[in-house]
């Protein structure tokens, strides 16, 4: 981790990178909880396993491969489409709106956008709820990587393309510290936006506030 405060080390960045769970919503919000119920009933379902082992298969996919929607593509030919509609078929009533955090996005100088390993509807969706639909200049879903998942450098590669971002004045902000390795190679600066501190060369900045941590910044009070 870097020693400069941030507002002294992000003072370059004209691109900055959101993800989308646990990172623009409290994980506390718990949305993550219903989606797993869902991918487990999924894979009950699709892959005629019981309960049980469709957990360990849901798990050890996200491991291995990043998402469980990669695992169930390279093993089991799944449709990502389908699936995607499915599991992200969830309730967002007790998300709440964060109008501060509204108005210190939108002060950030530069490019904002968000890049999620979910799909970009669903984040449509959980950025209108938390007040923050506007903020952003972009949203690009895992689609928008041919469904290879952060944190594969090439998902990385092809949203950054897609998006026209200079990894050289750009920051990541991300709940996975896996998830902020390749940008961290790329040159962007890393923030880890999660309640426990993860000690890694590749992250520059840790915060379990995130609103909070833009606020330091000094581009809105």
């Amino acid at each position: 981790m870097t020693t400069l405060h941030p507002r002294t080390a992000l003072a370059h960045v004209r691109h900055w990178v959101f993800d989308l769970d646990n990172t623009l919503y409290p994980p506390e919000a718990r949305l993550f909880d219903q989606i797993e119920v869902r991918m487990t009933e999924w894979m009950m379902r699709t892959l005629s396993v019981s309960r049980p082992e469709a957990n360990r298969l849901r798990r050890a996919y996200w491991e291995l491969y990043g998402t469980t929607l990669a695992g169930l593509m390279a093993e089991h030919g799944q449709d990502p489409e389908e699936y995607m509609l499915d599991v992200h078929d969830i309730t967002l009533d007790h998300l709440t709106r964060d109008d501060v955090l509204a108005r210190r996005i939108r002060a950030l100088p530069g490019r904002r956008i968000v890049f999620t390993n979910g799909s970009a509807p669903y984040a449509e969706r959980v950025l209108e709820a938390r007040g923050l639909a506007g903020c952003f200049d972009a949203v690009f879903g895992v689609e928008h990587a041919a469904y290879t998942p952060k944190p594969q450098a090439a998902a990385f590669r092809r949203v950054f393309d897609a998006a026209g971002l200079d990894t050289a004045t750009g920051a990541m902000f991300e709940d996975d510290p896996r998830n902020l390795a390749a940008p961290r190679r790329m040159g962007l600066k890393t923030v880890h936006v999660a309640p426990t501190r993860e000690t890694a060369d590749h992250i520059d900045f840790h915060t379990d506030d995130l609103t909070a941590f833009l606020g330091t910044l000094g581009h809105a009070p």
